[in-house]
């Protein structure tokens, strides 16, 4: 018993040492030592481990994947918005306008309403010309504002401007205004959009819409059907503000991504009360409507310009992001620029959209310019992923 004890007087001895050790006066260097010291001889081989290598590790993983992890788990602090009302949408060029009004539960006008189409424009001149061009037998007057400046701030040429001659197939028909950069460090984004935005408002009373006149408010590439303009101008009773479904695809007609674009919006025009935007206005949406073909472009330069500019360039998290090789890699496979989990609000909507955007190989029901001139915009169509490197 006496040996025993003894054992345990010397182990117990051994402790207060350290904390003599540690308790001791002296420089401040060396006490700060004698106390890492004595620390670190209570700690075991695992707690060490975790310490040095697992607590980095995990640190560095959530700088690298933190926005994909805060994506995948939307579904526990967001919930979905408001689902809209859809309306069915009929059409065949066999069928009357006076049927397909009919169709709708709408009526018929005596004569067409007046159709604007007002556009905020940044460098997206092929996807200008189909959309123009799809739209042309039915819009009265095309309204374009550009500035000197992208969303995030940086200076930017005029290139609708510079490009105007390739647009002469509506310049009886269209309103161009110029609006000067705000070119505020630092500042939120959708801050210089809205701004653009007022101005554009401003540029319609220009170009004189009046009552009751057609108003289209979407992004150069959110491209309404030329049968869906026909038909909100010639049916009576259409909704006040209709949103416009529109089919969703990712650097060409290639590669379909879902149907959930609704920007889009088309507007019955009401003095002092409609103002242009680009958010949800109302809860009705009308059922496949158009286009959206979004960073469908010719070159790769025009693809780093667009996401460096626009109103989410944060997630241009690494520089590698903008490296050319890389991104003609990711339109090819379909992937994610951005390198970023799905936007949805359901864990089972996030894992069915996981991966690459499968290959499409159908060109029907695409804008009728676009067909017909298959040759100059074939990367736009299937099998056609490498762009230019200009």
């Amino acid at each position: 018993m006496l040996n025993m004890s003894e054992g345990y007087y010397n182990f117990k001895k051994n402790d207060d040492i350290c904390g003599d050790v540690c308790a001791q006066h002296g420089s401040h260097v060396a006490s700060s030592m004698s106390r890492l010291r004595c620390i670190l001889r209570g700690l075991d081989f695992k707690t060490c481990i975790f310490f040095i290598v697992v607590i980095p590790v995990s640190i560095f993983c959530v700088y690298l994947h933190g926005q994909k992890i805060s994506y995948f788990l939307r579904p526990l602090w967001e919930s979905p918005p408001k689902p809209f009302h859809e309306i069915p949408h009929y059409y065949h060029e066999n069928v009357s306008m006076e049927s397909l009004c009919r169709l709708h539960g709408w009526g018929i006008r005596e004569s067409p309403r007046r159709v604007y189409d007002a556009v905020l424009f940044n460098n997206e001149v092929d996807m200008l010309t189909i959309r123009w061009k799809e739209m042309q037998p039915y819009v009265t007057q095309y309204v374009l504002l550009e500035s000197n400046s992208t969303f995030t701030g940086l200076i930017k040429p005029l290139i609708f401007a510079s490009n105007r001659e390739n647009f002469k197939f509506v310049e009886s028909r269209l309103t161009y205004g110029v609006v000067g950069g705000r070119f505020k460090k630092g500042e939120n984004p959708f801050y210089e959009e809205a701004y653009q935005r007022v101005n554009l408002d401003q540029l319609l009373r220009l170009a004189g819409i009046e009552e009751d006149d057609l108003l289209i408010m979407s992004d150069v590439d959110e491209i309404p059907s030329a049968h869906t303009i026909n038909l909100l101008r010639w049916c009576d009773e259409i909704p006040q503000i209709l949103h416009l479904q529109l089919r969703n695809y990712l650097y060409s007609f290639e590669f379909f991504l879902d149907n959930n674009s609704w920007r889009a919006s088309v507007h019955r025009y009401q003095t002092g009360k409609t103002h242009y935007a680009h958010y949800r206005q109302a809860d009705v949406l009308l059922s496949d409507a158009g286009w959206h073909c979004s960073f469908c472009f010719r070159r790769i330069s025009e693809l780093i310009f667009k996401m460096k500019a626009y109103s989410h360039n944060d997630r241009v998290r690494f520089a590698h992001y903008l490296n050319p090789e890389r991104i003609q890699d990711v339109i090819c496979e379909g992937a994610d620029l951005f390198d970023m989990i799905p936007e949805e609000y359901t864990f089972k909507e996030i894992i069915g959209k996981l991966g690459p955007i499968p290959h499409s190989y159908s060109a029907v029901h695409l804008p009728s310019y676009l067909l017909n001139n298959a040759e100059k915009y074939k990367f736009l169509l299937p099998g056609n992923c490498r762009r230019e490197s200009g």
